[in-house]
């Protein structure tokens, strides 16, 4: 058996040299579990495992907030997990941004949304000097991660009230696509942007994932017509694993290296504001980190009541907090969106388009990738941050006239957003 498992991590090994990876996949709201259900996850009457409000410690049961908040304080790093589309997340994830910051004040905040190249304007924006759209254009936040800025600002402006360093811990999109292509080793080490090799994957977190995979329809079992589940070697899933590892070791290696970078005896503490699915079950970045040498972690995670308790094993969190489920998107309707990426035009004044989403309503406005957005409903428009408030409080139904530089000539087009569905 051990053999076994060690074949399987060579496996691993390997493709992460020769290789390509799959895009990231956000597991925190796909996983499922093989393991048995605990006392502490049965349901209760009301049907719910976790009660509206209240803490849970998988496989233990019921705790209280500060029993929670005393358990973490003499760790390093405390994971915070989220749904990223869940408006519920983030406002507990506020919420324990606030007891934490109480209990340990010297800390700083670690967000999986932003990626490194982009860490100096997160300090400039935690020290006063940027307005929130100068923020949001700068840090390129519409192109990079596109959720609806609305859900973490609160989380931001938190920080920069009370002068809590951020800290970027993504990777680039150009690192990701260039070891899809090329392989981890096919790309030179100082453009990895410190990157290591990801520690190999607890055989659990094999078995955790296959079903998660196996959910999923692959194009490549559509096309040779088989319906075929794939199993433990085959490729694709190989290179999924792969991918959460590499992703995972990016964001452990950033957490570590702010630990490092301060004094053994005033080390602060670190929240990671990420992604559950890189945290539950401690196979994500909690075994990154501790394959670093980080052993101090808690890891806390929100737990939407109407979830299926079979979820909710031991050793799935430190612990859970219950919450309302989201609202259906038709009693919330969602942030308009233009669908282009773009940053402030470098050569001129306006937003600079830099890609535009298939099917979108740039896309049918007639907008390109190299466009310059002048002009917005007769207004000038100074930067991508414009663009974005311009758009997110665009009415549905409406119509939006636009002037773009291109080539020297400037175009009108008018941008149609749809009216809601009823």
């Amino acid at each position: 058996m051990t053999d076994f498992i060690r074949g399987r991590q060579l496996i691993l090994s390997g493709l992460l040299l020769a290789g390509g990876l799959l895009q990231t996949h956000d597991l925190s709201a796909q996983h499922q579990s093989a393991g048995t259900i605990s006392s502490a996850s049965k349901q209760t009457d009301s049907g719910q495992c976790v009660p509206v409000a209240g803490w849970i410690i998988p496989g233990k049961g019921d705790t209280t907030l500060s029993s929670v908040v005393a358990s973490v304080k003499d760790k390093s790093v405390v994971l915070l997990g989220e749904t990223h589309i869940n408006p519920e997340h983030h406002r507990w994830q506020l919420q324990m941004l606030a007891t934490l910051h109480a209990a340990r004040p010297d800390m700083v905040i670690g967000f999986e949304m932003f990626p490194r190249r982009v860490q100096k304007v997160l300090d400039q924006w935690v020290a006063g000097e940027l307005t929130e759209a100068e923020f949001l254009s700068r840090s390129e936040w519409q192109s990079v991660w596109s959720t609806d800025a609305n859900l973490y600002l609160p989380l931001f402006h938190f920080a920069r009230m009370n002068r809590i360093p951020m800290r970027a811990l993504n990777i680039d999109i150009g690192l990701r696509k260039a070891v899809t292509a090329k392989g981890f080793d096919g790309v030179p080490e100082k453009k990895r942007e410190g990157v290591a090799r990801p520690a190999p994957p607890a055989p659990e977190y094999l078995e955790f994932l296959l079903p998660i995979y196996q959910q999923h329809e692959r194009s490549g079992h559509q096309s040779a017509g088989k319906h075929q589940k794939p199993g433990i070697y085959d490729p694709d899933f190989l290179r999924f694993v792969v991918s959460q590892q590499l992703w995972d070791r990016a964001m452990a290696q950033e957490i570590h290296a702010v630990l490092n970078s301060y004094d053994r005896k005033k080390k602060p503490l670190v929240v990671g504001v990420m992604g559950s699915g890189h945290i539950l079950k401690g196979f994500g970045v909690p075994h990154q980190l501790k394959d670093l040498g980080t052993s101090k972690i808690a890891s806390l995670l929100p737990w939407d009541t109407n979830r299926p308790c079979k979820l909710l094993v031991e050793g799935y969190a430190d612990a859970v907090f219950g919450l309302t489920p989201m609202s259906s998107p038709s009693a919330s309707p969602p942030q308009q969106r233009l669908g282009i990426g773009f940053e402030f035009g470098k050569k001129t004044e306006g937003a600079l388009v830099l890609q535009v989403e298939p099917k979108s309503i740039a896309e049918s406005a007639g907008l390109q990738p190299g466009d310059v957005i002048l002009e917005m409903a007769g207004s000038k428009v100074r930067d991508s941050g414009e663009v974005i408030a311009t758009v997110k409080h665009q009415a549905p139904g409406t119509w939006l006239p636009l002037k773009v530089l291109r080539e020297g000539v400037i175009v009108e087009v008018i941008a149609k957003f749809p009216p809601l569905a009823r």
